[in-house]
Parts: C-alpha cells; sequence; structure tokens
C-alpha cells in the first residue's frame, strides 16, 4: 500500500516530526515496533504514550483511513487531502513505472501489468501514441486559474465578432452535455455550431498575426514533462497522434511559442485553415495535402466525432512520419502497429481509437477537477487515471517501461 506526501506531513507534525518510513503501512503493528514509538516512550520513561498511539493508528489504519476520499478545490486543486490508496504489490516494476509522482489510481493493477508486458514484447515498432489535447497535454490550472482551451484563448482582433462567437458557445455549449439530446441530433447541432464559428472566424477576417498574440497572452501551458515525452518517442520513432476538435493553426503556434521546435513524430487530427498571402484566413482545408506536415481533414472535427476521423485520418497521418518529402510508412506498416498509448481526460476521448484495428490499449485518465464524484467512473473507464491536474512524468516512465525490452 502507498502513500503521498500528504501523509507523511501529516503524521509527522502529529509524532513532532518524527522521522519515518512510509513504504509500507504494517497491519496490524507490533506490540514491540512502532514507527519509532518504543524510542519515544523509552525516551520520555512511559510506555503507556507508546501503548495508546499504537492502539490510534491501529483504529486510524482499520477505520479511518478506508473511508478518506480526495477533495479538490476549485481554485486551487492541489490544496486537498492527498490521500490515494493502491494496492500494487502483485506488479512488480510496474509499481516504479506509473505509481510514482502524483496522486494515481488503478483498479486493477494485475490486467494492467499484463497489458504492460504484451506491448513490451511486441516492442515499439507496434505502438502508437493517441493524444487528446486541451487538459491532457496541457495544465487545467495554471497559475491558480482554469487554463485556456486552444479554442476558447483566440481572440479575433474584432470585439463584436468575439462578441458573436461567446454567444453561439452560450447556446451551443449546453447542449453537448444536455442527456436528453440523441447522439444523432447532438452530432448535428455541434456540427452547426463549429460551421458557424468557422463562418465567422472567416467572415471578421482573422489573421495569423491574431492567432500569434492569441497565444502569446493566453494561460495555457503544457504539462510538466510532455515535451520529454515527445522527445522519447521521437527517439524510438513511436507516432504520436494529437486529437482536436479545436483548430490545429492554434496548436501548432502554441507547439511553437512553448516548445521552440517540432517533432517529426506528432501530427495534429483538427480542423486546419488556409491563409492569403497577407496572412488572413480565407477558407478550411477539405482535402489532404501530402506535403503538409499536418493533417487537412474532409470533415468538421467536433467533440463528438474524433472516433469517426481516428479511423479516416490514421494512415495518412502515419504515411508521412518522417520529414517533409522524406520517406513515408507505407500502410502495410501502419497497420502493424497494433498497441495503442491513450491519453485524455474525459470518458468520451477513448472514443478515439474506436475505428483502430489494435490488440493491446492501455488507457490514462487525468481527472483534473471535481475529483469526488467523478472518480468511480474513471476507475472503471481507464488502466490508469492521474488526479490533481497531474504532471505527465507518470507518463514518461511508463512509455519508458513500453519501449523497453522485456528484460529490462
Amino acid at each position: 500500500m502507498r502513500f503521498t506526501s500528504g501523509f507523511d506531513d501529516v503524521w509527522s507534525n502529529f509524532f513532532g516530526k518524527i522521522t519515518h518510513s512510509t513504504n509500507s503501512f504494517p497491519k496490524p503493528l507490533p506490540k514491540t515496533v512502532s514507527w519509532g514509538c518504543p524510542v519515544l516512550a523509552s525516551f520520555m520513561g512511559c510506555y503507556r504514550i507508546h501503548n495508546l498511539l499504537h492502539l490510534h493508528i491501529n483504529i486510524f489504519s482499520s477505520t479511518i483511513w478506508p473511508r478518506l476520499t480526495p477533495l479538490s478545490s476549485p481554485r486551487n486543486p492541489r490544496a486537498f487531502c492527498s490521500f490515494t490508496r493502491i494496492d500494487c504489490s502483485p506488479v512488480g516494476h510496474m509499481e516504479e513505472v506509473a505509481f510514482t509522482g502524483s496522486e494515481v489510481v488503478v483498479s486493477n493493477p494485475q490486467s494492467l501489468k499484463t497489458k504492460i508486458s504484451s506491448i513490451r514484447r511486441a516492442g515499439p515498432a507496434k505502438l502508437q501514441v493517441i493524444a487528446d489535447f486541451d487538459a491532457t497535454l496541457t495544465k487545467y490550472w495554471v497559475d491558480g486559474s482554469r487554463g485556456h482551451s486552444s479554442h476558447a484563448l483566440l481572440k479575433q482582433g474584432n470585439p463584436e465578432y468575439d462578441e458573436k462567437r461567446q454567444k453561439l458557445f452560450e447556446y451551443y455549449h449546453p447542449l453537448e452535455f444536455d442527456p436528453k439530446i440523441p447522439l444523432d441530433e447532438k452530432s448535428k447541432l455541434m456540427e452547426e455550431w463549429w460551421g458557424k464559428t468557422h463562418a465567422l472566424l472567416i467572415e471578421g477576417g482573422l489573421t495569423y498575426d491574431a492567432i500569434k498574440a492569441s497565444v502569446s497572452n493566453s494561460r495555457i501551458a503544457f504539462r510538466e514533462g510532455v515535451a520529454e515525452l515527445f522527445e522519447f518517442l521521437e527517439e524510438k520513432e513511436v507516432p504520436v497522434l494529437v486529437f482536436s476538435a479545436g483548430l490545429a493553426d492554434i496548436i501548432e503556434e502554441v507547439f511553437r511559442q512553448k516548445f521552440h521546435r517540432s517533432f517529426k513524430n506528432v501530427r495534429i487530427v483538427s480542423n486546419r485553415m488556409i491563409f492569403d498571402q497577407n496572412g488572413q484566413l480565407v477558407a478550411f482545408k477539405v482535402e489532404y495535402d501530402p506535403f503538409n506536415l499536418y493533417v487537412a481533414t474532409g470533415k468538421t472535427i467536433h467533440v463528438l466525432n474524433k472516433n469517426e476521423h481516428a479511423l479516416d485520418m490514421a494512415a495518412p497521418v502515419h504515411e508521412q512520419i518522417g520529414d517533409v518529402g522524406g520517406p513515408a510508412e507505407d500502410n502495410s506498416s501502419v497497420k502493424k502497429r497494433t498497441n495503442v498509448l491513450l491519453l485524455g481526460d474525459h470518458i468520451g476521448d477513448l472514443g478515439m481509437s474506436d475505428g483502430l484495428n489494435y490488440d493491446t490499449r492501455i488507457s490514462v485518465g487525468f481527472l483534473n477537477d471535481n475529483i469526488e464524484n467523478s472518480l468511480d467512473t474513471y476507475k472503471e473507464a481507464f488502466d490508469v487515471v492521474y488526479l490533481n491536474d497531474a504532471s505527465m512524468w507518470g507518463v514518461v516512465k511508463l512509455a519508458t517501461q513500453l519501449c523497453s525490452s522485456e528484460s529490462g
């Protein structure tokens, strides 16, 4: 059983900052050894204190501790009781790979261990990574405030049209989450919303300079470890599909300003714009350009059809896995990438792999907010759940494990 550093702080203060180990929590504690309490009792010459502490610790571990659940603060998500209980003793090396760093929950450690072993045996040549962008690769909280999404950060440079797009958001956004609307009807509404928004961007004269300024002035940041994850996967020649219902041009600019480099293995599956020679938006791309670094889609990608484009766009993305004009990976090689590491922050993100004929999929969910109410659902849906707007370091370690030899 693992305990987080928050548990250390609580008990260190309770015991007068006595140093102790948290590698395991004995059940029950031996009468003669109890976290250094015999030393304390001997020092104080009072074994009643030792026995009393021993009794309270056992009561805490058997009755109070199992009832603790993580509670988050909407303004400061790190200021909560970070007790995350995971029994990962049967899984060997997996513990050090997936369970270090920020709070993490795994509902079925043995199943995860089996999946890790399967992907490791197949090797990195059969692995691909599929990731959502907003609140998955990027932080949910930035400087104590809700971070911007790639769509929300855009300021058109024309207040009238910014206001029109906001009114569309206020009308359509509640419909997106209305459980009474059938999925097929809701999908049409989302396509209608995206179409109207794109039309306003063109009509309002959006320029690429406005995109650059919007990103520069935005509250958006990648999670710690994302750059290192991409670099490692690039070295291993593992393709990464970044899915977004937003705009590829904005995501590309975020990459440029935050990373100051590109990654030849990373492809963005999103809506992409066409600018004229003056840098003004004139249209949205409707066909695939084989000489473009990014995917140009034939349909509008919105929040409810990422799964459709996972199938439609996977082959074109992987065909241009090298630099522009470089050798392409043919379809037969792409189809051999039958193992998937999927990263998302919503249950719906699991659909990004729909249509891909995978053998093994490890799904990692980032539960950034509303933890108490959503944790059970996320535990059932994802193989690994990171809480509290966690960093990407746990995923980096997991990817390293997946790409290592089985005996490593």
